[in-house]
């Protein structure tokens, strides 16, 4: 085998376990005996929640530049439509659950909920919403770059660690095994950039300043 083909299997192992790791809980979810008699509607609802965790697990990858044979303007434009297609599932799950049972979804949101799940997934709700705002206000809003950079940074922690605790904690439409592991592979990559990126750091901001 010539040198190109020997850099391509990594690259290739790389791509295949992402698929994996992204498949792997929808498909479980697909048999998971827990959606057995449940409404459409709310099977609709837990599908896209579960989705939106699978797609959490690919933009810190993107944003860390991770994913090989990606270009950085292609890194960026995946970025921003798995952005919108994260924004689109949440509402989509939220929805769902709001036409199965507004009252709960009300009392979620005005944090009376008694589950203690539904307050981390309000909170990770309003960061994602807060995160894309953020991205499409970005020329308008006039801030620096790092100052624009932290702040939507922390607002893609405070999602990541609201989903995860919110996923953990509740028992329904995701398999379990395959849940825990998307959610510690979610948590390690997401660490692994912000210390890769030093965001907080006075260091970064002069740099990206300079």
């Amino acid at each position: 085998m010539n040198e190109p083909g020997r850099r391509r299997i990594p690259q290739l192992v790389i791509w295949a376990a992402l698929l994996v790791a992204i498949v792997a809980p929808i498909a479980a979810t697909a048999f998971s005996p827990q959606l057995a008699w449940r409404d459409p509607i709310y099977i609709g609802s837990g599908f896209a929640g579960v989705i939106a965790m699978a797609l959490l697990l690919l933009q810190p990858l993107l944003a860390g530049g991770y994913l090989p044979d990606l270009s950085v303007p292609q890194r960026r434009r995946a970025h921003r439509w798995i952005g919108t297609g994260l924004v689109a599932a949440v509402v989509l799950h939220v929805g769902g659950l709001w036409i199965t049972s507004p009252p709960d979804v009300l009392d979620a949101l005005l944090f009376r909920a008694p589950t203690f799940f539904s307050a981390w997934g309000v909170v990770a709700m309003w960061a994602v919403f807060g995160a894309a705002l953020l991205a499409l206000l970005l020329r308008r809003l006039g801030w620096r770059w790092w100052a624009w950079r932290l702040a939507h940074t922390s607002l893609a922690a405070i999602i990541v660690v609201g989903s995860v605790v919110h996923a953990l904690l509740i028992e329904g439409t995701m398999e379990t095994i395959t849940k825990v592991l998307l959610c510690a592979l979610v948590l390690a990559v997401t660490a692994k950039v912000l210390i890769d990126l030093r965001v907080w750091t006075t260091q970064t901001r002069r740099k990206t300043k300079a």
